[in-house]
């Protein structure tokens, strides 16, 4: 596949060819803005990563799903991607104003670096998940993997050299992941669908499973049309033993200046081997979440989007109120947290998804596990609630942290433990020592 050209060459090239006749010398030495492009120059500035429109049987098929309507697909209530109480500047004088340095970590993210070793042994309950970061989670469900929303490059952005730069290593090279059998996508977002990822994946001959015209981008790419499975909302589909059902969400999809009418997103379910989870992707709190888990469920484990939340976009991403909410609605027995830690990608600080879900699980009564990064668990034996995050968090000193102390009270106890459990095997070492001594003397 040819190395596309740079996107700023192209569009500075294009420049003079549609500025105003009668602007004169200094508007054809201007750049345009994306959003004024005209059609015909933005197909023609685009990269690859951008991906490409549905057309043919696709789009025809995309104009005949219930979901679209007047010429865009629309949610399953009436939604808005921004709100703001006068312009667009609101959001970027908040972004300009706010505290970043709450915004990242202040220290190194502790990351389980995940080896195939870790991998290996088939879970003995037939289910294991490991969250990668951020959406990225692997799926270990009746013998078969499946990998949900996979990104592993450096930045969430068309371009390399700018746009939201991964906040922590992946746990482990992609080359290491092994085969994977199933690959699911929510929606066509960056930090998504992430094209170098996919186009490492088409060679493992991995299905990928797909919302509605998700699927163009996917053979721009490369994905030969036997490896993509397209899916409307409530639509199934078996692969490799395994059910895969497109559940509704409340999102949009982009992946240019402008919001992309032709592509739908979806949360999904996947289910096999008496086994059922669900992934919400991106999504806005709405009472359809009841209707999935009377439907599909009830899930052995809910991942559930409950970062990047802002007064901005209340209705296209959920709280960590609303998370935990909507993993109830469903149905699910265990939840596991994602869309935090890796990305910076809204305004609160960095921390603050993780310290909240744990008050809203313990306020419901959700079970809920908070892994990091990297760590294999099975959701019928879930590890016991770490606040790792605290440990490296910038959160200022005077700031009482949200979740539950009774937590962190419970960790100092293992950790006593631990330290007394070590303090007596070394006391054990040394009356053994002894005692051989004793034995040698004695011969």
């Amino acid at each position: 596949m040819p190395r596309p050209v740079s996107w700023f060459s192209r569009l500075a090239g294009l420049s003079s060819q549609f500025a105003p006749p009668s602007a004169g010398p200094a508007a054809d030495r201007a750049v345009p803005g994306l959003a004024g492009l005209p059609r015909a120059a933005w197909h023609r500035v685009r990269t690859d990563a951008f991906g490409a429109e549905p057309r043919g049987e696709r789009l025809a098929r995309i104009r005949r799903s219930p979901q679209f309507a007047d010429g865009a697909f629309r949610n399953p209530v009436p939604t808005r991607r921004l709100v703001y109480e006068r312009s667009p500047l609101e959001i970027t004088r908040a972004q300009l104003t706010g505290d970043k340095t709450r915004r990242f970590p202040a220290a190194a993210v502790p990351v389980h670096r995940l080896l195939p070793a870790d991998l290996a042994t088939p879970p003995g309950s037939g289910l294991r998940l490991t969250w990668l970061g951020h959406a990225t989670v692997l799926a270990e469900i009746a013998g078969r993997r499946v990998l949900l929303d996979p990104v592993w490059g450096d930045r969430c952005s068309p371009f390399g050299w700018t746009g939201p730069k991964r906040l922590h290593p992946v746990p482990l090279p992609l080359s290491e992941l092994g085969p994977v059998d199933v690959v699911v996508i929510s929606h066509d977002h960056y930090d998504h669908l992430d094209m170098d990822t996919v186009r490492a994946l088409i060679g493992t001959g991995a299905v990928f499973a797909v919302p509605l015209g998700v699927g163009a981008h996917l053979e721009h790419w490369g994905a030969p049309a036997e490896q993509i499975v397209e899916l409307d909302w409530w639509e199934s589909a078996e692969v490799a033993g395994l059910t895969l059902t497109a559940t509704p969400a409340r999102h949009y999809c982009s992946r240019g200046p402008r919001t992309s009418t032709l592509f739908l997103w979806a949360s999904w379910v996947v289910a096999g081997g008496g086994h059922r989870i669900f992934h919400s992707g991106d999504t806005g709190y709405f009472p359809g979440f009841t209707e999935i888990g009377r439907r599909l469920g009830p899930f052995d484990a809910t991942m559930m989007q409950v970062g990047a939340y802002s007064d901005f976009w209340p209705e296209v991403h959920m709280t960590p109120e609303e998370g935990v909410r909507a993993h109830l609605d469903l149905g699910g027995d265990l939840l596991l947290p994602i869309h935090w830690c890796t990305f910076n990608l809204a305004l609160h600080p960095w921390e603050e998804p993780a310290e909240r879900v744990v008050v809203a699980a313990q306020a419901l009564g959700a079970r809920l596990t908070v892994p990091r990064p990297g760590k294999p668990f099975e959701p019928a034996d879930p590890p016991a609630l770490r606040l790792w995050w605290r440990a490296v968090s910038g959160a200022p000193r005077d700031i009482e942290p949200l979740a539950d102390e009774r937590a962190a009270e419970a960790m100092a106890a293992e950790a006593k433990a631990a330290e007394a459990a070590s303090a007596t095997t070394e006391v054990r070492e040394q009356v053994t020592d002894f005692s051989e001594q004793i034995s040698k003397s004695v011969r």
